[in-house]
């Protein structure tokens, strides 16, 4: 564990959530704890991790999840390995909600150029019923850019993946690929607009839609056992589509090849997902667990071919430079490690203590707010 990842978990103290303040100093070696000196309290190093509490080796722990994550039944683990079938259920839930801590803390908090996004949705078998889970791309970078599970494909589950798009984009030029369904356009007309500044609150607030927003369908249908495929340009301008389309993907048309892909991937990785399996989810938290999983390792663990660059090295001779999707959308400076990726301890926001009766803080508050929180 390196040390100068760490920060004092504790909410009251004025350190917490920073690092590199030289204020932790190593409390047991054999039990892995830490001492925060601006506190003075105790903390495992496991704390904000899905390692926390757990007296399986880290490595172990990784190895099962790993395998998890690359499409290995639980019950072929449960075989291998002799752990209980719910202690491996446990940890895939843990891992689920730190990879969606770690999803909104580094992916969703940064606004991006995204140019082309792509969105389309999986139909998963459960004990209970059929449930449906939204996914969207970042063609450019083949990033992840976020998932909605829900139980009806409706307007809200479209409308829930629009508004995580939307956070995650700047005010500039992007084309829209969704397929036919009709709850795509009005979702992302309604999410890529912004409110009139000048208004009172008492009134109803005036909107204006986002500039150079491009909006297409490919619209699927056989008819007489003969696939056809109509592409629809709904919103913006054929010249601006063509332009993003150029600088997305290099070439071709109007299309939703990527975010097809990215379902095969997660399909073929997640058991539940598999067309006419006998796997099936079993409540839709589990799901959400494995798609934030997935799509992490995804994002920050698995390198793609189509993203390698080429370096040259002397005069004749060149090497292929792995990347990520994290990495080629400048989130990350390296590929990450599956331990790494569960390892990783979202910082806490900065310190600030309560105001008293008169709304002021004392020298004292101000003092430790300037060494600590600052």
């Amino acid at each position: 564990m390196d040390p100068r990842a760490l920060f004092c978990p504790n909410p009251d103290c004025p350190a917490r959530g920073q690092t590199d303040k030289a204020n932790l100093r190593r409390h047991s070696r054999k039990e892995g704890r830490w001492r925060c000196l601006a506190c003075g309290r105790t903390f495992s190093e496991r704390q904000g991790t899905p390692f926390y509490r757990r007296r399986t080796p880290i490595e172990t722990i990784t190895q099962v999840v790993t395998l998890l994550a690359y499409g290995c039944p639980v019950a072929a683990i449960v075989a291998a390995f002799g752990f209980d079938e719910r202690s491996v259920r446990d940890w895939w839930q843990a891992a689920g909600a730190h990879c969606q801590a770690v999803h909104e803390h580094v992916v969703a908090a940064h606004p991006l150029d995204l140019q082309q996004v792509q969105a389309d949705e999986i139909r998963v078998k459960t004990q209970h019923g059929a449930v449906w889970m939204a996914l969207a791309i970042m063609v450019s970078t083949r990033l992840w850019l976020g998932g909605v599970v829900s139980a009806q494909r409706d307007g809200d589950l479209i409308q829930a993946l629009a508004n995580q798009v939307r956070r995650m984009a700047r005010c500039r030029p992007l084309l829209l690929a969704v397929d036919g369904l009709a709850s795509y356009v009005t979702a992302f007309q309604r999410a890529f607009r912004s409110p009139l500044p000048g208004r009172r609150r008492s009134h109803s607030p005036q909107w204006y839609a986002w500039p150079d927003i491009a909006i297409v369908q490919v619209v699927k249908h056989k008819l007489a056992g003969q696939l056809h495929i109509q592409r629809r340009i709904v919103q913006g301008d054929a010249g601006l589509i063509s332009r993003l389309i150029q600088a997305t993907q290099g070439q071709g048309g109007i299309n939703t090849a990527f975010i097809e892909r990215l379902n095969g991937t997660f399909r073929q990785r997640l058991s539940a997902l598999v067309r006419r399996s006998h796997t099936l989810a079993r409540r839709p938290a589990t799901l959400t667990a494995g798609m934030y999983v997935l799509g992490c390792v995804y994002n920050f663990c698995t390198d793609h071919h189509s993203l390698r660059l080429k370096l040259s090295v002397g005069s004749y001779r060149h090497r292929w430079v792995k990347r990520t999707p994290a990495l080629a959308a400048g989130l990350t400076d390296h590929i990450w490690t599956v331990q790494e990726l569960l390892s990783y301890r979202v910082p806490l926001p900065p310190w600030r203590p309560h105001r008293g009766r008169q709304g002021r803080w004392s020298k004292a508050e101000h003092a430790l707010v300037e060494r600590w929180a600052t």
